[in-house]
């Protein structure tokens, strides 16, 4: 090459000449096609796959009867004292009847003086409170609509759920309203804090995406039936973490018609003092797992089977009652636990309740 130096120039303006045209080529193509304004060619999808047909289907059956909740607080203006009504919160719930009742969680409207219920077409109405139940975290409202009522929604059962089983949520996650999240039934009879204090029991764990504003949407099976009502979620960032909690439908659907007719719910008692700090303390000093009997009210179921409550003797001594450790044949080691077994029966039920008394079990057929 040294000896040949016009064979080195056309070598580099070889070499040159191919990195232009690489550069340059977009741009020459460009020019011999021209540019064109029509729409590419579309490409058929075919048919959707059966899963989807059938997500499809849920979602269109069931939003007619998901509506869009809207809660108002009033206030007083400091200055001029004037009494003002400002938004408080928004959530989910879904029609329950014919006759213009909706569900929801009590939480959504809890402290609220008005609210508003959307329904899917749009159309938009004043509801007022037809009843609620802190300890089951539901509220049913009530609006008035004179025509094309939407149709409530198909009735299930969670008493036959499965953990792995496809659910599906409808609701209104930060204000988007009808927005559809699937998953699977994670876990069962999960028990949670409630706001109040209490405990809600009996809950479903779902991973579908359940974010602030879902509260009081429907939870559904693959066949569109409501098997819960979407209640909290579990967090540290208080947005979707893949842990929501539903509360059953058997439990809705014993609680809602109660509080439809009476405007609250009355929960089947045994008529016995009891208290949860007390009970956690004498456990613990005896070492007895059950509920102890503090007091019986006269006249009660528990005092016609002859319960016997903590009393103190001639000697100033505390004697410890009896002790309830099962009812209807499941074990209760807390107050909490026998209020949820409480709610498993109606007022009138006759069940099977074991006591220990005196170092020893025995039983007694009580009617609640």
């Amino acid at each position: 090459m040294r000896g040949h130096p016009e064979k080195r120039t056309v070598l580099l303006l070889a070499v040159f000449l191919l990195i232009a045209a690489w550069y340059f080529l977009p741009a020459i193509e460009h020019l011999i096609a021209g540019y064109s304004t029509t729409p590419r060619a579309i490409t058929a999808r075919g048919d959707l796959a059966e899963d989807e047909k059938a997500t499809i289907g849920i979602f269109e059956r069931a939003s007619p009867a998901v509506v869009y909740i809207t809660t108002l607080q009033r206030v007083v203006n400091p200055w001029t004292r004037n009494v003002l009504s400002v938004p408080k919160g928004t959530g989910s719930g879904f029609v329950w009847d014919s006759l213009g009742h909706v569900v929801t969680n009590n939480h959504v409207i809890a402290e609220a003086s008005d609210a508003k219920v959307r329904l899917n077409d749009g159309r938009t109405y004043e509801a007022s409170l037809a009843g609620a139940s802190p300890a089951h975290d539901l509220a049913v409202l009530r609006i008035r609509v004179p025509i094309d009522r939407p149709p409530p929604v198909p009735i299930g059962t969670s008493g036959n759920l499965k953990v792995g089983q496809k659910v599906f949520a409808i609701g209104n996650p930060f204000g988007l309203d009808y927005t559809l999240t699937s998953g699977i039934v994670s876990a069962l009879d999960r028990s949670l804090s409630g706001e109040d204090g209490g405990t809600i029991d009996h809950l479903i764990q779902t991973d579908a995406a359940i974010n602030p504003g879902n509260s009081g949407g429907p939870l559904l099976d693959s066949a569109g039936r409501l098997i819960g009502i979407n209640t909290a979620i579990y967090s540290p960032s208080g947005a979707y973490a893949g842990i929501g909690f539903a509360v059953p439908v058997d439990t809705v659907n014993r609680v809602v018609p109660e509080l439809i007719a009476k405007g609250r719910y009355v929960r089947p008692a045994l008529g016995i003092e009891i208290d949860e700090e007390s009970n956690r303390l004498l456990s613990k000093e005896l070492g007895v797992e059950g509920v102890w009997v503090l007091r019986v009210e006269p006249g009660s179921p528990a005092a016609a089977i002859g319960l016997r409550a903590a009393h103190v003797d001639a000697g100033g001594n505390v004697v410890p009652g009896d002790v309830i450790i099962s009812i209807g044949g499941k074990k209760v080691t807390s107050v909490s636990g026998l209020l949820s077994r409480l709610d498993d029966f109606q007022v009138g039920d006759r069940t099977r309740i074991t006591i220990w008394r005196e170092g020893r079990e025995q039983g007694f057929e009580i009617q609640l």
